[in-house]
Parts: structure tokens; C-alpha cells; sequence
């Protein structure tokens, strides 16, 4: 089984590791130290040996913060993690506050003071972060200072996990659907279209990619950790440690690759002294951009090369991605007929869900990972949105509450996310007409077609406009990127409120996922991925638009749906999408899970 439960939620952590920490700040002459939640390489979910917000605080969740001062400390999450980080965290020695409202930069202008040496690690953050920090705490007298031995490191010493030392292994053409020379050729001309005479890549999904590798780094995505320098001309230097390259590697990679280890890496770097050098700030730490710029290089900053061309899915990575999403689907329904029939009569605690979901994905025996730890909450819990069972806050189901379960898995041809609400009994009829409010959203965004240039941010509306009709809205974001066998959440294409200059592109995968969350009662969430459409032409129209192709296969639940709110178009959209469930999944599972498959996509 992949699910795991207080991984390191023990409060203790921090009144064990606080002291240990802050001697080997006293031996550096630091007053404070900054303790972001990314490692190296900005990753969302860390290799155990690179969680060291986790170590220093018990806080396990993927964004946070924290300040260690010598006679006080603070810990920042955001709101989905407020209920997470009081079961995690001991509030009697870190202050818990806001990371958006105001966050670390308003902690620095008051908790600081004249004089203060604040240590950071230059490896661990972005420099337009550290901009930010270093203003916040020149306003209180303070100076950040780059250190060259990161004390919590020193801290945890001998008990610290070793660096993960998966396999580095090929991703085949018949997954990948392009050679790495071709993808090497098209981004080093990229780079070269940017002024850059070299681009650094320090984004494991990157180096994947790229590559045309996969590896296990990094928990829940399969991701080598590495770096590369790639040359307009496809040429690279790839940086792996050793013990990671397999032996069909070298010959997988081709003689334009050159393969180094990390320790070569600092080296390589002095020799692009004079050369233009590609960089992005949001996914290479200021260690890169001091290095270059001590190194002679001159920096441009940029967004990574790799980043839209992996965005845009090519033909066989859209085809793989469907088949993944009829395997997931299948795996689904079983499980929403599991909560149906036998947890309608013992309705489920969260835990037991999620381990029940997660055996019947791993009973397609394609099952890599899952794609996230899943987020199932019952009741109350289902109001957070990014809420996570652990067993001290595990909850029980029970008649007349909703159960919001949000999933997915990592298959060697597609990544998938899927959320579904679930009735436990009979539904109240408030909770009927806020669920077909999201599902109206939902099907808004899921029909509309679109001009080319269009954003995210300009589609974002559709997901609310039925809920704000009534006065309510939710506070996430409606739709993330998907990777292909890489990270479930992936940029630059969102869909938000806030603005995004990204235009959708054929190929791009995204998820649509509004929502609705009522605080201390439950929550909704309804959310299928789909696939930006090339843009073709409306009978009678002047443009050809794009649209979207749903991936998704799994059945809505129909008890929570109001028909009398759906319009015609609604009814005819929803029951299309039911049928292709039911064509689809129908003959790949059992006739009892079949029969109810069949009445639960009936037309409405």
C-alpha cells in the first residue's frame, strides 16, 4: 500500500529539534533562521531526507513556512491547512499564523530587530523571495545572511534520511511520444529565441521530460533529481548521482548528453563564465544565480524552456492519458459502489475510505503511485479543502452528511485527479442545491468553447457564476495543470481568479474543480481533468474555437443532484457524459458493480 498516515505528525518534533536547531545557529552567530517548505529543487512533495519544515516542526503539509528565533518561533501555513497543522504542531512553542496574509515578510518587520543576523540557505529559496524577505527585514534593522551550512541540516545530523537513489530509467517512445533529441533541439532553440547561449535546469519534472527519463525521488511523482545545462544546439550536460544510472542509461541517453555527477556541477557552472545563461527564478534557488553571476555568466531570467512544450500533451501522451483515465475509472466506480451499497449500511471512517480506494487501484496491477495523498474528508473535515486524514483526526461517516473524496494515481501512461462527492444517507436539501450549484460550474467550464489566446483566468468565471448568483463562491482555484507520468499539478496553465498570461493550447490538461464549503458542516467538490481540443469551426460562426475533451470517467452522484435547477442544455450535458461513463466502464467491471452503474448514469 502507497497511503500513509502520521508520516512525522508527533507535536514533540519541535520541542526535541528546536534546541538542537538553535545551538547550531548560536555556533554560526545567527539570531534567526528561515525555514521554507521547498528543497533544492522547489519540489512540492520532498524526499524524507529533504523535509526539513517537517523535522524542525511536525508539519507535513506540501506549503509552509518557518522562523526559528532564539527565544521564539513561528510556523506559516495557508487555510487548508489550519485544522493539519494544530494536530501537528505545538502551539505552546510555535506561533501559527497566516502565510498569505501578511506571512513571513510581517513577521520579519516585528519579530526582528536591529542588528539581528537572519540565516537562509541560498540552495532553498527563489531570489524574488528572498527579495522580498530581505526588505521585510530591513525594516526592523535586521540583516539576512546566506549560510554555507544549513544549521537544521547540522541539526538533524546522523538521524537525517539519506538522498534518495532511485533508478534513473528510460520513459519509451511508445509513452513519450517524442525522442529527446527532437524535444533537446526544439527547446535549445527556444533558448536561443530568449538571447540565452545555455539555459540551467534545475526542475526534476524538467529533467524528466526532457530526457525522456522517470525515476522515485520524489514521493508521489516519478522524478529524478538532477540538474542539466542544456546549448541551443541539443547538446547537454545531465547531472546525476551516480548511484542512480542504471546501465541502459548512457546508451539511452546518446552521445549528445553528457552525464556528470552533482559534484561537477559547481565547475560546470564557472565555465559558462561570459555566456548568456537561462534561468528561472520560480524554479532555480539563489544559489544558481550567485554562483553564474560570481562565475563571470550573465543571467537572464526567465520562465524554464521546458515548461510550455511539456505543458502542450503530444498525441500519444493524450492517448495514454485516456487509457489511464478508463483504468482509473474503472477502479473509481468499484469504489463508489463499495461507499453505496455496503458504506451506505456502515457508512466509512476517512481512513478506511482512502485504503479502500487505493486497493482498488492497485488491484489494475498498473498502479506506479499515487498521484497525492488522498484528501477524503467527512463532514466538517470535507469543508478543508486540501484536508488530509491522520489518525488522530480521523472521522467517522454518518447518516446524512456528505463524504468529498479526492484521489489519484501515477500510471506509466497517464497521471490522473479526480474528485467526488458523496451522499452518506439522505442529503438535506440544502446540501441538493449548493451540489448542483458546483456542478452547474462545472459543466459550464466543461462545455464552453474558446478562441485562440484565451486564459485560464478569462474561463474562470464560468466554474462560479452560478454560485455567486447566490451569494457564495470558494477560495481555490478551479483548474491546476496535469503532468504525463509526472507531477499531478503542473504549470503554467491554470485556471484562477488570479490573472494568468498563459494561453490554453491543445494538448494542455487541466483540471475542473469548483466547489463549495460550508465551515464546520461539509464540503463539495466536483472535479474531472480535461484536454484543451483543437480549435475547429462552429457551423455559422467567423473562428474556429477550442474546447475541451473530458478524460474523466466516473458517475456523479445523482441523490445529490437537483434536476429542477438544470436547464435543458444541463440535463442533455450531464446525461451525454453519464452514458459515456457507462459505455465505457460498464463492461470493465462486475455485474453487480455493472447493474449499478447502470442505474446510477441513467438520464435524468
Amino acid at each position: 500500500m502507497f497511503q500513509t498516515f502520521d508520516e512525522t505528525t508527533d507535536p514533540s518534533f519541535g520541542a526535541q529539534h528546536l534546541p538542537l536547531i538553535r545551538e547550531a545557529m548560536a555556533r554560526q552567530r545567527l539570531d534567526g533562521f528561515l525555514v521554507p517548505h521547498e528543497d533544492e529543487h522547489q519540489n512540492e512533495y520532498l524526499p524524507a531526507a529533504n523535509d526539513r519544515l517537517a523535522w524542525a516542526t511536525g508539519f507535513t503539509g506540501s506549503a509552509g513556512a518557518a522562523v526559528i528565533l532564539k527565544d521564539r518561533a513561528a510556523v506559516f501555513v495557508d487555510g487548508r491547512y489550519t485544522l493539519q497543522v494544530r494536530d501537528q504542531v505545538d502551539a505552546g512553542l510555535f506561533e501559527i499564523r497566516d502565510l498569505v496574509e501578511g506571512g513571513v515578510p510581517a513577521y520579519l518587520e516585528t519579530a526582528t530587530g536591529s542588528g539581528h543576523r537572519i540565516g537562509y540557505d541560498p540552495r532553498l529559496h527563489s531570489p524574488d523571495a528572498l527579495g522580498h524577505l530581505r526588505n521585510a527585514a530591513a525594516k526592523s534593522g535586521a540583516e539576512l545572511v546566506p549560510v554555507d551550512v544549513n544549521p537544521l541540516d547540522q541539526a538533524w545530523g546522523k538521524a537525517r534520511p539519506p538522498q534518495p537513489q532511485a533508478p534513473v530509467v528510460p520513459h519509451p517512445l511508445e509513452v513519450s511520444g517524442e525522442e529527446s533529441s527532437a524535444k533537446r533541439a526544439r527547446v535549445g532553440a527556444l533558448v536561443a529565441q530568449r538571447g540565452g547561449e545555455a539555459a540551467v535546469l534545475t526542475a526534476p519534472a524538467s529533467i524528466a521530460w526532457l530526457f525522456n527519463v522517470r525515476g522515485g525521488d520524489v514521493i508521489r511523482s516519478p522524478l529524478p533529481i538532477g540538474q542539466a545545462i542544456l546549448n541551443p544546439d541539443g547538446t547537454a550536460r545531465l547531472f546525476l548521482d551516480p548511484a542512480k544510472v542504471t546501465s541502459e542509461l548512457p546508451a539511452w541517453l546518446g552521445n549528445q548528453v553528457r552525464l556528470e555527477t552533482p559534484d561537477d556541477l559547481p565547475g560546470a557552472l564557472a565555465e559558462l563564465r561570459g555566456r548568456r545563461v537561462l534561468v528561472d527564478p520560480a524554479q532555480s534557488s539563489a544559489w544558481y544565480f550567485d554562483t553564474l553571476t560570481a562565475a563571470g555568466a550573465t543571467v537572464i531570467r526567465g520562465e524554464d524552456p521546458c515548461a510550455l512544450p511539456r505543458a502542450c500533451k503530444n498525441s500519444v501522451e493524450i492517448e495514454g492519458t485516456r487509457n489511464a483515465h478508463v483504468r482509473d475509472g474503472a477502479a473509481l466506480t468499484r469504489f463508489l459502489h463499495w461507499v453505496a451499497t455496503e458504506g451506505q449500511v456502515n457508512p466509512p471512517d476517512e481512513i478506511t475510505a482512502v485504503r479502500k480506494l487505493e486497493a482498488f487501484r492497485a488491484a489494475t496491477g498498473a498502479m506506479k503511485d499515487l498521484s497525492f495523498d488522498t484528501i477524503a474528508g467527512v463532514a466538517s473535515n470535507g469543508a478543508l479543502p486540501h484536508y488530509r486524514p491522520t489518525e488522530r483526526l480521523n472521522l467517522k461517516g454518518f447518516e446524512g452528511t456528505l463524504l468529498l473524496v479526492d484521489s489519484g494515481a501515477q500510471y506509466l501512461d497517464g497521471t490522473t485527479d479526480v474528485t467526488r462527492t458523496i451522499a452518506l444517507g439522505e442529503p438535506s436539501a440544502e446540501m441538493r442545491q449548493r451540489f448542483t450549484l458546483v456542478l452547474r460550474g462545472h459543466l459550464a467550464l466543461a462545455r464552453i468553447r474558446f478562441p485562440a489566446g484565451t486564459t485560464g483566468s478569462q474561463l474562470d468565471t464560468l466554474a462560479r457564476m452560478a454560485l455567486w448568483q447566490h451569494g457564495l463562491d470558494y477560495d481555490h482555484g478551479t483548474g491546476h495543470g496535469v503532468g504525463s507520468y509526472l507531477g499531478v499539478h503542473e504549470g503554467p496553465q491554470r485556471i484562477a481568479k488570479a490573472p494568468n498570461t498563459v494561453a490554453l493550447r491543445p494538448g494542455m490538461i487541466l483540471s475542473n474543480e469548483p466547489g463549495y464549503y460550508k465551515e464546520g458542516a461539509y464540503g463539495i467538490r466536483i472535479e474531472n481533468l480535461q484536454v484543451v481540443t483543437p480549435a475547429t469551426p462552429i457551423p455559422g460562426g467567423e473562428r474556429p474555437m477550442h474546447g475541451w475533451e473530458t478524460l474523466t470517467l466516473a458517475p456523479i452522484d445523482r441523490r445529490l443532484i437537483d434536476s429542477d435547477l438544470l436547464s435543458a442544455e444541463e440535463r442533455a450535458q450531464l446525461n451525454t457524459y453519464h452514458a459515456r461513463v457507462r459505455e465505457v466502464i460498464a463492461p470493465l467491471v462486475e455485474d453487480e458493480v455493472r447493474n449499478w452503474l447502470n442505474d446510477v448514469t441513467r438520464p435524468i
